[in-house]
Order: C-alpha cells, then structure tokens, then sequence
C-alpha cells in the first residue's frame, strides 16, 4: 500500500511539476510553509462541517508536499536542512487536522472518536519516531521505510473520509478508526524491522 515503492514511477512528473512551480519565484520552503497555510484553512471548513471544501484544501495541502521537494530538486537547492524542514512541517500539518477532527463532533465507534483520534495522532508520530530511534540506537544502518501505510497514505486515506463526510459524517468517522488502527501496525511492523 505504501507510496514510496511508486515514488520511481512518478518521478517525471515530479520534475514537471518542479519546472512549472519553479516558475512562480517561491522558494522551496516558502512552498513548505505554504502547506501549514492551507491546513490551517482546511481545519477552518472542518469545524464548519464544510466537508466538501475541506476536502479541497486538504487537497492542496498534499499537493504542496509535492511541489516544495519538486522545485528543490528542479532548481537545484535540495538541502539537509530543506528536508529536515520539510519532515518537521509535515508532521505539523497532520497534527493541526487532527485537532480539527478533535473540534467537531465525530459519532462513536466502540469508543469516543477522541481515543481513535488520539490513537491515530500516536500512531502517526510514533512511525517517524521509530524510524529515528533505531538509527540513533544503531540498530539499523538504513534509514527504516515502509510498513502498511506512511505519510502520505494516511494523507490520502483521509483526505478520502473528510470528502466522503459531506455524505454523512459516520464515513469520516470508520476512516478515523481505520487509521488508528493502520498507523498503529506500521508503528509494529517498523519495530519489528528494527529489531531483526
């Protein structure tokens, strides 16, 4: 399921994207902290329950996570540090739309959609967390990647529950509970890479 194995199939586009946004004179932080803007918007529609125009931002959102590695790499200004602010802004804008969902009332599945959401939140950091953790304690030599679902998927995953939420909010709701429980298996399986 994970992205970063097709990461290779999409790199012309990548660079297409770079050249064209490259274009606009932006910087590729400046693209970075772009996408903090419009997940804060996406938050704002959210707690509207305005789940069709949410859905767009969030789309934008993920769409600038492309576009700020796409112009690095186009313009030649890939750094360490761009990259490390790239991973940092990232997790900062799952965490700003799960405060959203934290805002508006989400219908109960066995449990309060708080402990989901929570859940979900602890799975996400814990899967970069991981991956540092071993690598800092030398377990591994290589960086840690894969697992049931990254970033990007869970991204993806919920941009699909925000949309489908102008349907009916119990939609939102299960993929709240789906990502709980995928991030979480990631979180074990990367452990378990780890420790082999």
């Amino acid at each position: 399921m994970t992205l970063y194995k097709n990461r290779d199939k999409f790199s012309s586009l990548s660079i297409r994207i770079g050249e064209v946004f490259s274009e606009l004179g932006l910087t590729p932080n400046q693209w970075t902290f772009m996408s903090l803007v419009f997940a804060v918007i996406s938050v704002y529609f959210i707690t509207q329950y305005s789940f069709l125009l949410a859905g767009i931002f969030v789309l934008i959102t993920i769409f600038l996570d492309v576009v700020d590695g796409s112009v690095a790499r186009a313009t030649r200004k890939s750094t360490t540090k761009g990259a490390y602010l790239d991973t940092v802004v990232d997790r900062y804008v799952e965490a700003i739309l799960i405060l959203g969902l934290l805002v508006i009332t989400l219908p109960m599945i066995f449990f309060p959609a708080s402990i989901w959401l929570f859940l979900y939140f602890f799975g996400s950091i814990m899967t970069t967390y991981v991956k540092a953790a071993a690598k800092e304690k030398d377990l591994t030599k290589k960086e840690i990647k894969g697992g049931l679902i990254e970033r990007t998927d869970r991204m993806i995953i919920l941009l699909v529950g925000i949309f489908l939420a102008s349907l009916s909010i119990y939609y939102l709701a299960y993929v709240v509970v789906l990502l709980a429980i995928l991030s979480n298996i990631t979180v074990l399986q990367r452990i378990g890479i780890a420790l082999r």
